[in-house]
């Protein structure tokens, strides 16, 4: 797999031991680790993540994992990339677009737009919608 973007449900699975797909979906983000794969997340998502981890989490868990991810930034496996003015304009366009599709976040709608413009079509998710709205993204594992 060349390229894959992590949604927020793919970083709660890894980082939440009790979540019923960690241990699945933990060792499927270390195989992309291991085998060199172009991991790719948004600051939108990270901030989602931040949010949820420390509502449900303890301060020092939900510190530890938000560590461990910036750490795989430092190490060249993970990058982050900034939902930029002209991205934010762009997900709006698309918003607009999927006006039938109101459950999307806005946050997921940045981050498909991303992914069309990175040409990345695999995501770590459990959200239906990214295959749903006909821009070939594929959800994995």
């Amino acid at each position: 797999m060349a390229a894959i973007f992590v949604d927020t449900w793919g970083w709660l699975a890894i980082g939440h031991r009790r979540d019923p797909c960690h241990e699945e979906v933990k060792r499927f983000y270390k195989s992309l680790k291991d085998g060199g794969a172009v991991i790719y997340t948004s600051d939108y998502v990270l901030d989602e993540l931040i949010t949820i981890l420390f509502r449900r989490e303890l301060f020092e868990e939900a510190s530890r994992f938000i560590e461990a991810i910036f750490r795989a930034v430092e190490y060249g496996h993970l990058r982050i990339e900034k939902i930029t003015s002209k991205r934010v304009m762009s997900a709006w366009q698309l918003r607009k677009k999927l006006q039938d599709k109101p459950e999307i976040s806005f946050t997921d709608i940045t981050s498909m737009t991303l992914m069309r413009e990175l040409d990345i079509k695999n995501i770590l998710t459990q959200d239906v919608h990214f295959t749903k709205v006909g821009m070939g993204f594929q959800r994995v594992p």
